[in-house]
């Protein structure tokens, strides 16, 4: 019986920094990304991919403030959905193409994913999630008076948009994925982190103007389709301790309880390896296994020859 993965993929992935927004760079990038899915799949395994957005997002706030007096611009939900159809659309086509090439009988389906988040979150009083571009600071001040905006002084580069980041609850859609996998078909699904919505007094689902951590939204979402593996793509190799320093460790296999350990001493940054560790151990926790690995080396990594892995 095939087992089954939830694949994160991280936006530098899609678009490297310095590098040109083109489609045709996209793309290209993106080939890397298609081969390791049709390989990880060749092993037997039942793939749903979930990937970031946060350059593309990015773009398309920056396409909305140069045409805002031609063309009115989208929210921010409306803008993550339409990040997601277009970055599914280039996975879909790359992982079809390499499927072919490999004579597989597997076939490939993106889905748009809601996410629902609680508007109690405390998340919406502390917008602390940079979007968009930068302003100076006399635009952000008229900003905030004009869209009760949250602006933030972003590392001495400008003023930027802080939203807010909540914690998934429940994804859309988690019904029809698991009848695609059991059908041999690879899923794409929950890009971004999903598109924020949540329910108003009379229970209907509305766009919120937040961001959903794209690795947050990957654990939930491997628990909900029953993956036996989690796995988060990242740049490096490995996870490491005393990153940077003499004393610098690789981390290969861990246990829950070393994992928390290592969480508890400060090892790694709120804004890098941090939330990959912690969505790793809770996603263990669940008696499953959780690996952080290179893109390049995600095959290895399920065949336990790469990476670092949190084993419940």
């Amino acid at each position: 019986m095939a087992k089954r993965v939830v694949l994160a993929l991280g936006g530098n992935a899609i678009l490297r920094p310095q590098q040109e927004a083109t489609v045709e760079v996209q793309l290209e990038n993106i080939k890397t990304s298609a081969e390791q899915v049709a390989r990880i799949e060749a092993l037997n395994y039942e793939v749903v991919l979930t990937h970031g957005n946060g350059p593309q997002v990015g773009n398309i706030l920056l396409q909305n403030e140069l045409a805002k007096d031609e063309v009115p611009p989208f929210p921010l939900d409306v803008c993550n959905a339409e990040s997601q159809g277009f970055i599914g659309y280039m996975l879909e086509q790359s992982i079809k193409n390499c499927l072919h090439k490999n004579d597989s009988t597997s076939n490939v389906v993106t889905l748009l994913t809601q996410v629902e988040v609680d508007r109690k979150d405390e998340a919406f009083n502390n917008p602390n999630k940079p979007i968009g571009v930068f302003f100076t600071k006399e635009e952000a001040e008229q900003l905030e008076k004009e869209k009760g905006w949250t602006m933030m002084e972003d590392a001495g580069r400008g003023y930027r948009r802080c939203v807010a980041s909540p914690h998934p609850q429940m994804i859309h859609g988690v019904d029809a994925m698991a009848h695609l996998l059991s059908q041999n078909i690879i899923v794409i699904a929950g890009g971004g982190g999903g598109i924020p919505v949540a329910r108003d007094q009379e229970g209907n689902l509305n766009g919120v103007e937040a961001v959903i951590d794209k690795d947050r939204t990957g654990k939930k979402l491997a628990e909900l389709v029953d993956a036996d593996v989690f796995m988060m793509l990242t740049d490096v190799p490995n996870v490491y301790i005393h990153y940077g320093k003499p004393d610098q460790k690789k981390l290969e296999e861990l246990s829950i309880e070393e994992a928390q350990r290592y969480m508890d001493e400060g090892h790694f940054a709120d804004g890098s390896m941090g939330p990959k560790m912690q969505s790793a151990i809770d996603f263990a926790k669940k008696g499953r296994t959780a690996i952080i690995c290179a893109l390049d080396e995600a095959d290895l990594a399920l065949q336990g020859k790469a990476g670092t892995r949190i084993v419940g």
